[in-house]
């Protein structure tokens, strides 16, 4: 069996690659440090306002949101290209690939204008406020409080792992509005300005990179937010928060399965280079990644046909934790490979979405076993929902 694309997506796919070679950002421009997700260089900023302006940024979507009513599979083509060539679509992905698609989905005519298309155009910036110390993998014990006074919410509370809150404009935060209800029921979710009175960012500096902060502490002090603010209804927030996380997994398997094919890649030539490819145990470690990176496309492929047709995609629910594991297991080969020298963070790894070492990159990768679900709650959920075990 031979796997390919129809000619309708394989014409849809040489529009684009033309349209890229012509207005994709240089490697210089790429190259320039950002300082957080939520911080765009101006060259970001060009880039991302050229993909909305042509219809290249959302292309599934509609002209006016900067998209070309693309079919399916010509969204999984686009994606594929822009992993291939390790491009982004955004310097700020949450706003764009989080929030904004819930603002369309839940907000009103107003909040899609007010906030939906400026983030769109890379006039706005975001922050999540999602996890805090007590709530992380358990999202539904948050305990930011938002309590209704006049026309506007008070909101207390603190959110942690906020990435970008001190460079964004707005957070979209999650709180509780009924303590008196179970813990699913009495969350709702607001649009706060993050230029109001009453909050502090705590940026948290990374153990790879001491001099770099994206993850923050965000602290909610008599915190005065706009009832109007509120987005979707009051107390239905738990449904908007699952919607929230099911934009951001959509196509991301697309950009995972690149990411480890590459590491594959720097593996062989690893390999070559040190020797190491004369360990059996370094060339078995090398042949399971690339059948897990081939398993891993397909598993997508088929989730994707599924998914095209309206139907329940199992697959897509095992991608992130198959895949987000893998990473971290191919980093460590390399690491391993290198021997004593394995821990020097000046050697060059596999550029995955920032440069860095092999070992660098193997620290880097276990927070993809946490961010977006961790690997635990995964296996519960792969376990109770798709298995049917018992809890």
């Amino acid at each position: 069996m031979r796997l390919r694309f129809d000619d309708e997506a394989e014409a849809f796919r040489g529009e684009l690659r033309e349209w890229l070679d012509a207005n994709q950002p240089t490697t210089e421009e790429m190259a320039e440090p950002k300082l957080s997700s939520a911080h765009y260089p101006e060259w970001a900023r060009a880039w991302q306002r050229r993909q909305f302006d042509d219809g290249w940024l959302v292309p599934g979507w509609p002209p006016e949101l900067g998209g070309r009513n693309a079919t399916p599979v010509q969204q999984m083509v686009y994606f594929e290209e822009l992993a291939r060539r390790q491009l982004v679509r955004s310097a700020n992905p949450q706003g764009l690939s989080i929030i904004t698609p819930s603002i369309v989905d839940h907000g009103t005519p107003e909040q899609r204008e007010r906030y939906a298309l400026p983030t769109l155009r890379a006039e706005l910036s975001w922050c999540l406020g999602m996890s805090e110390p007590g709530a992380g993998s358990d999202l539904a014990s948050l305990a930011t409080r938002a309590v209704r006074d006049g026309d506007r919410f008070v909101v207390n509370g603190q959110k942690v792992w906020t990435s970008g809150a001190h460079h964004s404009d707005y957070c979209f935060c999650f709180v509780r509005t009924d303590p008196d209800v179970p813990k699913h029921k009495g969350i709702s979710c607001l649009v706060i300005d993050m230029r109001t009175p009453g909050i502090t960012c705590r940026p948290l500096p990374e153990l790879t990179e001491p001099d770099w902060a994206d993850f923050n502490e965000v602290f909610f002090t008599d915190v005065m937010v706009p009832a109007e603010n509120l987005v979707g209804e009051l107390n239905q927030g738990w449904r908007l928060a699952n919607g929230s996380l099911a934009h951001e997994r959509g196509m991301l398997w697309i950009t995972n399965v690149a990411n480890i094919e590459r590491t594959v890649e720097h593996l062989v030539a690893l390999g070559k280079d040190t020797g190491a490819a004369a360990d059996d145990r370094f060339r078995d470690a090398v042949a399971q990644g690339a059948i897990d990176a081939m398993a891993m496309r397909l598993l997508g492929y088929k989730g994707f046909g599924k998914f095209a047709k309206g139907e329940f995609s199992v697959e897509h629910t095992l991608l992130k934790l198959f895949s987000s594991e893998t990473e971290r297991r191919l980093y460590l080969v390399g690491t391993e490979a290198l021997e004593g020298d394995g821990i020097d963070t000046d050697r060059v790894g596999p550029p995955v979405w920032r440069e860095g070492s092999w070992v660098t990159q193997y620290l880097r990768a276990f927070s993809g076993t946490i961010a977006g679900g961790t690997s635990e709650i995964q296996r519960n959920i792969i376990a109770e929902r798709v298995l049917g075990l018992p809890r």
